[in-house]
């Protein structure tokens, strides 16, 4: 699990090369949004597979919006960090991606599709 202060400084990193507003503007939402991919209930994952995880983190940072600005691009860049990580890498056009972030931060794009769009999108790096 990646933590608030990693997060902090890789939105801060992103402000600094692209512009906008340093800042968080809800400690306890950024919270949530990471720990819920890790989330259980009985001993059961709620979010069991990398893919999973991956649309809950970005899903609750762009819904959550708990920086002052740069949510979409902070949400993007962890949701990409995480799965290269895990060994997978997003495939789309940059128009698609940009599509993608901008759906969900409108409430257009929910958890099931996000799952289904990473699965259509992502694949194990270095196999395309």
């Amino acid at each position: 699990m990646i933590s608030v202060t990693e997060i902090q400084q890789i939105h801060d990193i992103l402000i600094d090369n692209f512009g906008g507003i340093k800042g968080i503007r809800d400690v306890s939402s950024l919270e949530s949004a990471i720990t819920r991919p890790f989330q259980s209930f009985e001993s059961n994952e709620l979010y069991s597979t990398v893919i999973e995880k991956g649309a809950a983190i970005i899903e609750s940072l762009l819904i959550n919006h708990p920086f002052i600005d740069g949510n979409k691009r902070t949400g993007y860049v962890i949701l990409r960090l995480f799965l290269l990580k895990n060994n997978l890498d997003i495939i789309a056009s940059q128009e698609e991606k940009y599509q993608f972030v901008i759906n969900i931060a409108a409430g257009n794009t929910r958890f099931i599709e996000i799952v289904e769009w990473l699965k259509a999108n992502t694949h194990p790096t270095g196999t395309v």
